[in-house]
């Protein structure tokens, strides 16, 4: 994974192709709790009985994700990083029916 973010570069690997970390600004984060729609529910249940992609959960992850991310790059322009290396995802369940899906990396400078 390599994509651009709000001007900030955000890897998934420990380094960066091409460039030479200059310094290290610490450990970044976001995170979003989102709460499944009743309406998704219902419908994801009848998918279930006929199996196939649950597309509205899919579309919820997506939107969790990029939000989730958005806000570790706050995290890191608010430090004066230019780049994220090593990102990672977590999730865990909340309360029933309600999950946080958490982004996380090391905040860096790159040259």
């Amino acid at each position: 994974m390599e994509q651009m973010v709000q001007g900030i570069l955000v890897v998934n690997t420990e380094t960066i192709p091409g460039m030479m970390i200059t310094e290290t600004l610490g450990v970044v984060s976001g995170s979003t709790v989102r709460a499944k729609h009743l309406g998704k529910d219902i419908f994801a249940g009848l998918k279930n009985i006929v199996g196939g992609e649950l597309s509205q959960y899919t579309e919820l992850l997506q939107e969790s994700r990029e939000e989730a991310v958005g806000r570790m790059v706050a995290d890191a322009m608010s430090r004066g990083a230019n780049a994220v290396v090593n990102v990672r995802f977590a999730t865990s369940a909340i309360t029933a029916g309600a999950a946080e899906l958490f982004a996380y990396g090391t905040a860096v400078k790159a040259e």
